[in-house]
């Protein structure tokens, strides 16, 4: 088959509102997540040196921060930032519901 559907909805989340979509989707190098965060949510720091996989992360709706390296980068709803796959990033949402798409490949 030449392409793979399905609704994120119908992925069952993990750590809350995660939805990794690369094995439904069947992606081969791609890895793609939509985040539905709460009101003022914070995610783990991490990196993915090990697996060397860069990360899109594209805020949908809300208002965050990411901060990466030490760094404290705002976003608005419609705004992207790539980060690096040896550099620790953090996810903090603001006082509204927050939405991000995530996509990520060595």
């Amino acid at each position: 088959m030449s392409y793979t559907k399905v609704d994120y909805a119908d992925v069952e989340p993990v750590g809350g509102g995660l939805h990794f979509l690369r094995e439904p989707l069947d992606c081969d190098q791609l890895g793609i997540s939509v985040l539905d965060c709460e009101p003022n949510w914070s995610g783990k720091p991490h990196n993915h040196a090990d697996e060397q996989q860069e990360e899109v992360y594209i805020l949908v709706e809300g208002t965050a921060t990411i901060t990466v390296d030490g760094d404290d980068i705002p976003l608005a709803a419609g705004e992207a930032i790539r980060v690096d796959a040896d550099s620790d990033r953090q996810i903090h949402t603001g006082d509204a519901p927050s939405q991000f798409v995530i996509a990520g490949a060595p």
